[in-house]
């Protein structure tokens, strides 16, 4: 048995008719699709370096404990492996379509929560694999190592033969409550050796509080509620789905001519394509404030490989009062420097790591009935999330073809009706924008507006040896609207 992180449970906790939690990939490969057969033996032979794979989440009776994985006694492989195809002509519009409704069904608990889907019929002679994962099994960084097991980085490559595998006898509910508190008791000890290490080191341990303090103040301050917007409410269980896609050598040029990191630029990208959504959908554009979750990778080298959430989050003030571009650019990377400056994402760590201290039948609880309460009263502290995952800069193969693109999807809950994930592979920057059905099926003018917003960045970069540097830009161009700092 393996407990599963509070941070994972509270994806199962959260999860209802109207927002399944899972991500996923949707990848589009060269040439006509393999047989399912011989999709099953590919997984069969990579099986064992995937044990969640064939593994479900049992629940210790009355929530004494948080959930674990347990060998499924009735795995079966071919369950997992779908398949299904496009009308003709099987353009970017019908796969679009096809993922919203793949993506609006819930995976079945009684299971291992995972699914593929073989699509064929695209344009041009292509197939495409779409991988289902739920959350509380992976993390945007382990979900694409999950791709990276499966997948191969040579063409060629021969398969390995199946590991045989025999399922652990089921735990009892004894047993399943045993091990939660005793491991609850086990993260108990292991913070209170964390604490007499800290007070060893008095200096470093007075460091770390008062930044942990900035970080949590600062958070606070971003909690505050935000001006309502078509972007947050209640929202439905269907889900509309929209990709798009640009070089990650013009955002690198980007980042070079005008400083900041590849993340500044493409949260400046996708402020320019609320900015164009808003206006597309006749807001005033030009007063509004528009928050985003950002989830922060906090995991270690030594956790590489691993399964599981390790993400903290901060809170960036996109910009789209701004109609220049590179002034969004110089909004975006003075917010993301206060916020870095300010611990918050180290802040968000810790608490994710005492929440594992909780007691899980009052975590479960609650968050059920926050959930319920939202669906009356939606969150109005964040508009949207968007998630940056940095992938593979190589080409990774399924049965000798190419994986030409993939295009990630994060889910939404309550109170948020757009998110956007962005995956880069080979190259290229692919940007995947998951929408409520009901009341925002437009997000496919998102995505093309975030693209547009990259080239348009890119080609001010190219005149950027001719304008002034980029710190002379940064005193020039008047800052948007910050905490503690009115607007010009």
């Amino acid at each position: 048995m393996h407990r599963l992180h509070a941070i994972d449970a509270e994806f199962l906790h959260i999860e209802d008719e109207c927002s399944p939690m899972h991500i996923a990939a949707l990848c589009v490969f060269e040439g006509s699709a393999p047989s399912n057969a011989d999709f099953v033996r590919l997984l069969a032979a990579k099986l064992h370096y995937l044990p969640r794979y064939r593994q479900r989440v049992r629940v210790p009776p009355l929530e004494l404990g948080r959930p674990v994985w347990v060998d499924d006694p009735d795995f079966d492989l071919n369950y997992h492996v779908r398949r299904t195809a496009l009308p003709a002509p099987g353009d970017d519009a019908s796969l679009c379509t096809l993922m919203g409704r793949l993506m609006s069904q819930q995976l079945d608990r009684e299971r291992p929560l995972w699914e593929t889907w073989i699509v064929e019929g695209l344009e041009n002679g292509r197939w495409a694999l779409v991988t289902k994962v739920h959350h509380c099994m992976v993390d945007g960084v382990s979900g694409l190592d999950l791709l990276g097991i499966t997948l191969d980085v040579d063409r060629e490559s021969s398969l390995p033969q199946p590991v045989p595998w025999k399922p652990e006898p089921a735990p009892s509910g004894v047993e399943l409550v045993w091990d939660a508190w005793s491991g609850l008791a086990e993260d108990a000890a292991s913070w209170g050796r964390r604490l007499r290490a800290h007070t060893a080191h008095p200096e470093n341990a007075t460091k770390a509080a008062v930044e942990t303090g900035q970080g949590l103040l600062m958070f606070a301050r971003r909690l505050l509620t935000v001006p309502l917007s078509s972007l947050e409410g209640t929202i439905g269980s269907h889900r509309a789905y929209a990709y798009s896609s640009a070089q990650l050598a013009d955002v690198r040029a980007v980042r070079k001519a005008y400083g900041g990191t590849l993340n500044d630029v493409v949260l400046a990208a996708i402020a320019g394509g609320f900015r164009t959504l808003m206006i597309h959908r006749g807001e005033d554009a030009d007063g509004a404030t528009l928050r985003t979750m950002v989830p922060v990778s906090v995991r270690k080298p030594e956790a590489s490989g691993t399964l599981g959430n390790r993400v903290s989050t901060v809170l960036c003030d996109l910009p789209v009062h701004l109609s220049d571009p590179l002034a969004r650019l110089v909004a975006v990377q003075c917010d993301m420097d206060a916020l870095k400056a300010s611990h918050m994402a180290e802040a968000g760590e810790l608490l994710t790591e005492l929440w594992d201290l909780a007691p899980p039948m009052l975590l479960g609880s609650m968050s059920r009935l926050v959930t319920r309460l939202m669906h009356r009263v939606p969150q109005r502290t964040v508009h949207t999330i968007a998630t940056n995952i940095p992938g593979p800069q190589f080409p990774l193969y399924c049965l000798g073809r190419q994986m030409l693109a993939s295009y990630p999807y994060v889910p939404i809950t309550q109170g948020i009706r757009v998110a956007t994930a962005i995956l880069s592979y080979n190259g290229q920057l692919s940007f995947g924008v998951t929408g409520d059905l009901d009341s925002a099926p437009d997000v496919d003018v998102l995505a093309q507006a975030v693209v547009s917003e990259i080239a348009e960045l890119r080609s001010l970069a190219a005149l950027a040896e001719q304008q002034p540097s980029s710190q002379e830009r940064r005193e020039e161009v008047p800052h948007p609207e910050l905490p503690g700092r009115g607007r010009p």
